[in-house]
């Protein structure tokens, strides 16, 4: 027993594996299947009610009027069911539907009767999306019904019976089709809401997963991309650094002989450009591992202006607030320091210099000048150097301003957002 049991469990879910309730389709066809289903055993419920009383009162037309009615039913929805409309005839079935619920109506007497009328309407709900055609739909079936009783009563008990007092004793049947149109509307409307809720949820989901794919593919695009500007960063910084060193060296062995104190000038010059390059290097290597400076952005201005001043000739007063900028802005900064005193000492033969870090009006402001011998506003072109300085800090979002007097030294002013 329980085996037979579980043989027609399996049957049954595997009859309904090939509908998927997610889809509104899917879900109306089965439903059109229980519909038909239902009709069915009605129209036998009907057919035995009523055969003893069409036996009885030899009222063949009757019978035969309700077998045409009941296989008009039964093939149209077996047609419907079966997919076998094409789409002219669609609307000749739907015709036909409400036919034949107004001839049970009609023609029998009972609650059979009413939920098969019931049955059918609910088949022209599911067929209709559009809401004014379901009012429009339930005032027709209101109308029909009153009329098809008023031929069943005019049938059975003769007219006397007034137009009132049918649509009084139809009172009930009229509340049950007005409470079973508001009972499925709620229903297809809830379920659509589901559906539609579903889909928006399906859409997230996808668009979270092509977000998460997007962004896996943004870290590796900006790693690379970080990986290339510090290549390019060590090429024209320390690239740049280590050969201005060989060249200040070159330079300062060829005349040490004939002048000592330029020789001197040149060798402390190369010195402090290979501290910065070995410095550029040292945090080049270490934004390829993925370690930071590990200090702040105080801190590491000031050793920088530690390195410049130790063991040379160089001075450099500073005064420097504690501000917390971001990475790319911290290197910036940094990198424009240690250029802008290695350019102020090689360029301008400079031996002093003032810098200032400060915050003003939420912004960040860095002043660097030097004691140079500084050019003629004519004369001011930007290099290589002060070009790439200018358009990282645009791209900062930043302004710079770079101001020279020839005898006043050199001056650099950078404005930006912290």
């Amino acid at each position: 027993m329980e085996q037979e049991s579980k043989k027609n469990k399996e049957r049954f879910v595997k009859a309904l594996e090939k509908y998927d309730f997610k889809d509104e389709a899917h879900l109306l066809q089965a439903a059109r299947w229980v519909i038909y289903v239902i009709l069915m055993f009605m129209e036998v419920l009907v057919l035995l009610q009523h055969i003893e009383q069409f036996i009885e009162n030899q009222d063949i037309l009757s019978f035969v009027a309700f077998l045409i009615v009941a296989c008009t039913l039964t093939i149209t929805e077996a047609m419907k069911n079966f997919d076998l409309n094409d789409e002219p005839n669609e609307r000749l079935n739907q015709m036909l539907e409400g036919l034949c619920a107004c001839g049970f109506v009609a023609f029998t007497v009972g609650p059979y009767s009413l939920i098969i009328y019931l049955l059918i309407l609910t088949q022209f709900y599911l067929d209709f999306k559009d809401e004014k055609f379901g009012v429009w739909t339930l005032a027709c079936a209101i109308l029909c019904f009153i009329v098809s009783y008023a031929v069943q009563v005019w049938q059975r008990l003769g007219t006397d019976y007034s137009i009132i007092e049918i649509f009084r004793e139809s009172i009930g049947a009229i509340v049950a089709i007005s409470l079973h149109f508001f009972a499925v509307q709620v229903l297809l409307v809830f379920y659509r809401q589901y559906l539609l809720l579903h889909k928006t949820l399906e859409e997230l989901d996808s668009s979270k997963r092509d977000l998460e794919s997007a962004y896996e593919k943004l870290e590796e695009v900006t790693v690379l991309e970080e990986r290339q500007r510090i290549a390019k960063e060590i090429h024209d910084t320390a690239g740049h650094s280590i050969t201005t060193v060989i060249m200040q060296t070159e330079a300062a062995k060829r005349i040490i002989e004939k002048d000592p104190e330029e020789a001197k000038v040149k060798l402390v010059a190369a010195n402090l450009q290979a501290k910065h390059a070995l410095e550029e290097l040292r945090n080049s290597v270490h934004l390829l591992s993925g370690r930071g400076g590990g200090v702040s952005l105080k801190t590491a201005l000031e050793d920088i202006v530690h390195e410049s001043t130790d063991g040379t000739d160089i001075h450099i007063r500073s005064m420097i607030e504690d501000i917390t900028v971001s990475e790319t802005k911290y290197r910036f900064l940094c990198n424009t320091l240690k250029e802008g005193i290695s350019n102020g000492i090689r360029h301008g033969g400079a031996t002093a210099f003032w810098f200032e870090l400060k915050k003003e009006d939420n912004k960040l402001v860095f002043l660097l000048s030097d004691n140079g011998k500084g050019l003629l506003k004519e004369d001011l072109k930007k290099g290589f150097g002060l070009t790439t300085m200018q358009e990282r800090v645009e791209a900062l979002g930043g302004e710079v301003q770079f101001t020279s007097e020839e005898g006043e030294g050199f001056e650099i002013c950078i404005t930006m957002g912290i």
